[in-house]
């Protein structure tokens, strides 16, 4: 906050400074002299029209100590730059050439006006007002005040907190400002930058370029080193907002570097650099800040790790030294883009001192610049210089007997931008100066002229350029000053003889057509990896399919554990930040990654419950069978003639019937099986235990009329009695299901309640009230049956009856009371084992108590089926 606070005071008082350098201090009637001059280094060349430059031609500056017992001098400059000397030489070249072109602005010379900045935004600004001001110290006063402005446009700064400090106050009076290196994504703020324009996409561009590369490669986990300055922090914040709005990814880290070398704070930095497990590194940041950090990187040998680095430092070659290449090998970067300038290295090489029109004043750029290159300095030298041996310049030196950079014209990236620049203001002017009168955009149809011509009148002409250069790239700005953005992708080539080489691997472009396009070679790409390919870095790795992403706790969304899909749910993808429930009749897979139908179940005839059931049914079905053969082989002996022979056999099918209605329970329930089961199984147990009943009461009747008097009761169980009664009572049962039936009948449902991966096909008994009259009239029968033959247990005979129809009589009901909780505690298939199991239980009771012992005796002891055996007399003992 209190570098915010501190650059807005900065600005407040160059504010003030430019006021004052526009107000005369002393004027006469004729004539009005400006406050005072800046000593800076420059070139200036005269022409119709005026461009400023503003260029880093020196790495510092020195400010000296004021005491103001004497005049303040002037700051002093150091560290000649002699690729941002390139820089300022290519607006030259620039201007040479549109000059030298008859088909842009005919009749009229261009000149320039170029400064150096000396990498410090004071010099900067004291630059900047130089060129607003004007070289002249005096002026003569006119009665009327025309001509042009000192300048009509200025090309620069090289620095984003330059730019944004000399705009803010040129902007106030529009004066067009079109920068080749300042990318902070701030400028792009027309409301406080409307004059602003450049020739380099914004850091919002080169953010989205490194995000593309992230996402191209997997890479959600990195780390991010910020220079402490607007370039910096602003791509920081575009970089977060950008990244959480993508989620691709999140920051392991965010750490500032600081500037100039503080090795407490380096060593920190390292240190989480080395302990995070992030292996890709994002740095935004300047060349100097990284040759402090990697003096810190190497001192702890952290290696393995992926730099990418930003325009700032991509091309930096005093960072490709074969002591840093087991670091920063096959870094991945940022670069501006390059381009081809014909002519400009010819024009490099013809650079002599005397060819500059500024050359009467010590601090031309082009006599600092020979002064670097030989080592010498120019006439008169200073007298330390002398004194310690040092030579003289002699203007004669040859540029082409050095070997450096300066005449490089392959690699031109920066040059290239401010070449954009210069053409983007000559075709500004062009344009301008095409104006037809009365057609022209300004008031009244009106045209600017260069006699009185305002700087907002450039700036609308600047909106609207569109050419392409002799390099097939198209120049335009869009409703932010920004141009059409394009990076190269650049990567650091270890070679195997130590040396290094940055090649372009791919590009990065923003069409208006398909929008970002990022275009790599990945074949040309080299990793500084044992593997020679891409690394990994995630904080977490990815989630298969049938897991979801749970986030850790107090950590970014990147960090996160695999959770497995609950049962029933999905996730078809990787990634998945949720599970889906399968559909209803679906469940999930054992790899819960997809949903695959629920597994029916019902009781049936292929798994061994059902098969043994089916046995049993159909075995009682077969005994029945051969107790109906025997009594029917023997229908003429007593035992079987005995207490009315019909009601056994109907008795037999009656059995017979109870088995096989148990085969109804088994098998996929339908319709017609799930109505047909309860209506079989109620009316053959009734019709069972009728006969029973019947049976019973025969008995008791018999007995009674045995007595004196009693054989009047007999005339009430006579054979249609016996027929009668037995019908009237299967009858009410038969009534009892068809109601049941007619009125809610069972049908088949899917029943998922029971269990959740797999569906019971059931029946449903529609009513319960009627299913439950249903076995209750079974029940009341049985009882009555039991009551009877329990009373008649007794009675005098050898072979009483009534004691095998108690017994029988007591299995029935003992296994159909077990029945009722069997029956609603069991789910599902298991419900209906339980009643086909009651049926079949209660059935082979009935057969075996009532039908075991005659079979016996007609079979085993013949001798005892006779009329005598039966009637209780006695019977010679075997």
């Amino acid at each position: 906050m209190g570098g915010i606070l501190a650059r807005y005071m900065i600005l407040s008082v160059y504010f003030v400074l430019i006021l004052f350098s526009f107000s005369p201090v002393f004027c006469s009637l004729s004539s009005c002299r400006l406050q005072g001059k800046f000593n800076l280094n420059g070139m200036y060349k005269a022409g119709d029209m005026i461009l400023g430059g503003l260029f880093e031609v020196h790495y510092s500056s020195v400010f000296p100590e004021l005491s103001f017992t004497s005049k303040p001098p002037q700051p002093s400059c150091q560290g000649f730059d002699i690729l941002g000397f390139r820089d300022a030489q290519t607006m030259a070249f620039a201007i040479d050439e549109i000059n030298r072109n008859s088909n842009l602005l005919p009749n009229v010379t261009l000149g320039y006006s170029l400064y150096d900045n000396c990498a410090m935004l004071g010099l900067a600004f004291r630059a900047a007002l130089s060129l607003a001001s004007g070289r002249e110290e005096q002026f003569v006063l006119n009665t009327s005040c025309l001509g042009s402005p000192p300048v009509l446009g200025i090309v620069g700064d090289s620095s984003s907190t330059n730019s944004i400090a000399i705009s803010s106050v040129l902007g106030l009076y529009k004066v067009p400002m079109v920068s080749y290196y300042a990318t902070c994504s701030c400028l792009s703020d027309r409301r406080r930058f409307p004059s602003f324009f450049r020739t380099i996409p914004s850091d919002a561009f080169q953010v989205s370029a490194m995000l593309q590369i992230l996402k191209r490669f997997g890479w959600t986990w990195a780390g991010l080193l910020i220079s402490d300055d607007d370039y910096g922090r602003h791509a920081a914040r575009s970089f977060q907002t950008d990244l959480a709005r993508s989620g691709g990814g999140c920051l392991a880290y965010l750490e500032v570097l600081p500037w100039g070398n503080d090795p407490t704070e380096l060593q920190r930095i390292v240190g989480v650099i080395r302990k995070s497990t992030a292996r890709v590194i994002i740095v935004i940041a300047h060349e100097s800040h990284m040759i402090h950090l990697m003096e810190e990187v190497i001192k702890q040998n952290v290696t393995g790790l992926q730099w990418m680095a930003s325009e700032a430092w991509t091309a930096a070659t005093v960072l490709q030294t074969p002591r840093l290449m087991p670091y920063l090998g096959g870094t991945l970067g940022i670069a501006i883009r390059r381009g081809e300038i014909p002519g400009l290295r010819d024009f490099l090489s013809r650079i002599h001192p005397d060819s500059d029109t500024n050359n009467n004043h010590g601090n031309s750029m082009v006599r600092l610049f020979w002064e670097d290159t030989f080592q010498c300095r120019f006439s008169p030298a200073p007298s330390k210089w002398v004194d310690a041996g040092g030579r003289l310049c002699t203007g004669q030196e040859d540029l082409g007997n050095v070997d450096f950079v300066f005449l490089d014209a392959s690699d031109l990236r920066p040059e290239y931008n401010v070449y954009k620049a210069v053409y983007a203001l000559a075709h500004a002017l062009h344009d301008m100066l095409q104006c037809v009168p009365g057609r022209g955009p300004f008031t009244g149809h009106s045209c600017a002229s260069l006699q009185r011509l305002e700087p907002w009148q450039l700036v609308y002409y600047l909106e609207r350029v569109n050419f392409t250069t002799a390099f097939g790239d198209q120049v335009s700005f869009d409703k932010n000053g920004d141009a059409l953005p394009i990076y190269d992708v650049m990567n650091w080539l270890w070679l195997p003889d130590g040396s290094t080489k940055v090649h372009n691997v791919g590009v990065v472009k923003k069409l208006a057509s398909t929008g970002e396009e990022l275009t790599l070679d990945e074949d040309r790409i080299f990793w500084n990896f044992e593997s020679k390919k891409p690394p990994r870095s995630l904080c977490s790795e990815s989630c298969p399919p049938g897991t979801r992403m749970a986030r850790k706790k107090g950590e970014p969304v990147c960090c996160f554990d695999c959770i497995p899909c609950s049962e029933g749910e999905i996730s078809n993808k990787s990634d998945s930040t949720e599970c889906t429930s399968c559909p209803e009749d679906f469940w999930s897979s054992p790899q819960r990654d997809h949903c695959v139908p629920k597994r029916m179940e019902f009781l049936s005839y292929h798994e061994p419950l059902g098969i043994s059931l089916t046995t049993a049914s159909l075995l009682g079905t077969l005994i029945c069978a051969i107790v109906l053969g025997i009594f029917t082989y023997h229908r003429s002996t007593p035992m079987v003639r005995a207490n009315n022979s019909e009601l056994s056999f109907l008795l037999l099918l009656s059995l017979k019937l109870c088995f096989l209605c148990s085969l109804l329970f088994i098998g996929r329930p339908r319709l017609w099986t799930c109505q047909l089961r309860h209506a079989a199984f109620g009316i053959s147990f009734v019709l069972c235990v009728s006969c029973i009943l019947v049976k019973t009461m025969v008995v008791l009747a018999v007995f009674k009329a045995s007595k004196p008097g009693g054989g009047a009761s007999l005339k009430w169980f006579g054979a249609m009695q016996q027929r009668g009664t037995v019908l009237v009572l299967t009858s009410i049962q038969v009534a009892i299901c068809t109601a049941w039936l007619v009125s809610s009948s069972p049908s088949p449902h899917k029943n998922t309640q029971y269990h959740s991966d797999r569906i019971v096909y059931e029946c449903v008994v529609g009513s319960t009230v009627g299913f439950a009259v249903l076995l209750g009239y079974i029940g009341l029968l049985a009882v009555l049956s039991f009551i009877l033959a329990f009373l008649a247990r007794n009675l005098p005979d050898n072979f009483n009856e009534a004691k095998l129809i108690t017994f029988s009589m007591l299995i029935f009901c003992a296994v159909w009371v077990a029945f009722i909780p069997a029956y609603i505690n069991s789910p599902g298939k298991y419900a209906d084992a339980v009643e086909v199991f009651a049926i079949l239980a209660s059935s082979f009771g009935l057969l075996v108590a009532l039908f075991g012992p005659k079979c016996y005796i007609i079979l085993l002891r013949p001798e005892r089926n006779t009329k005598k055996a039966i009637m209780g007399r006695s019977i010679p003992k075997t």
